[in-house]
């Protein structure tokens, strides 16, 4: 699904309506928020929309990088944040995203729990007054038994805590987050936006995608820019079983359901769809629908009977 006032994609997969309709619901209120999730899954972006959603949306949004935070450089960001606090007056701070929060060492984290609010409605002015959402790859309840990170302050930031599936488990949302990112890199690039063959968006659907979103639309990228979509995909279409095979998700449970099955079945849907747009298009010309899906005549019969088309739907 593309929300056309923030430029932005979740997806049609249950999973992903559920969660935008979570972030609608707790957008609006002050609880913290902690986004789990591989890397490349959009935390930091719905995090960003957590913050144009809230009613703190004309305040500042500030990001931290954990990952590069040492104690004395996140106890100056701190004294920043708590001074537009003092400026402004508690509560009408604005949003901070701590991104990737379990790269803190142990001393940032102590400076962050004692600036961070403990929920009581008598708060003092010292503390942090801005919105808090963060994010991690990492599973948290493991680095606290571990040792590496502070229960205080895993209780202090998970208000409400939302997990981002990975692409892999999500491949039903590929063709519509191709169009979003062939869109938008089109515009940026100065180039006519393309139309993918059946062959790359079948390569697309049924790659693993380690990177997540971030390496897809890397892929989109590399398409518009060099204009020649088979040699875009040929890494990916040439990459062997092991490079492709799924990925462990930190502190998940194994799924219980095969993989490619899914991809096979969301390949089909997506190139059913490509075929009877072309139909369509064609007003059922199946030689001009086969001359602009760059396949043969006999290979589009094949394919429609295949999918399951009959001749009545050309009626």
């Amino acid at each position: 699904m593309i929300n056309e006032d923030w430029g932005f994609v979740t997806g049609m997969c249950p999973a992903m309506q559920t969660l935008e309709s979570v972030i609608a619901e707790i957008a609006p209120t002050n609880i913290p928020v902690l986004f789990l999730g591989e890397s490349g899954t959009g935390k930091a972006m719905f995090a960003q929309r957590i913050h144009q959603l809230s009613t703190r949306s004309e305040e500042a949004l500030i990001t931290v990088s954990c990952a590069a935070m040492n104690p004395a450089q996140l106890s100056a960001e701190l004294r920043l944040n708590v001074s537009r606090n003092t400026d402004a007056g508690v509560g009408t701070a604005g949003s901070v995203i701590f991104d990737e929060i379990s790269e803190l060492d142990s001393a940032c984290q102590r400076n962050l729990l004692y600036a961070l609010p403990d929920g009581h409605a008598d708060a003092g002015r010292g503390l942090l007054g801005a919105r808090v959402i963060s994010t991690t790859r990492r599973n948290l309840e493991d680095e606290m038994r571990a040792g590496r990170f502070r229960t205080e302050l895993y209780y202090r930031i998970n208000g409400v805590c939302l997990r981002l599936p990975p692409l892999r488990d999500r491949r039903e949302d590929i063709p519509i987050l191709v169009e979003s990112f062939l869109g938008k890199h089109a515009a940026q690039f100065g180039r006519p936006r393309p139309s993918l063959s059946p062959r790359t968006l079948r390569i697309l659907l049924e790659h693993s995608w380690p990177g997540n979103i971030r390496e897809l639309e890397n892929v989109v990228k590399k398409i518009i820019a060099l204009g020649d979509e088979q040699l875009a995909v040929s890494e990916l279409a040439s990459a062997p079983a092991e490079a492709t095979a799924e990925a462990p998700v930190e502190g998940a449970e194994a799924r219980g359901y095969s993989l490619k099955a899914a991809s096979r079945a969301a390949s089909r849907e997506a190139e059913r769809g490509l075929i009877l747009k072309a139909l369509a298009r064609t007003r059922w010309n199946r030689k001009r629908a086969a001359q602009e899906l760059q396949i043969s005549y006999k290979s589009l019969l094949y394919k429609l009977k295949q999918i399951g088309v009959l001749d009545s739907e050309a009626d």
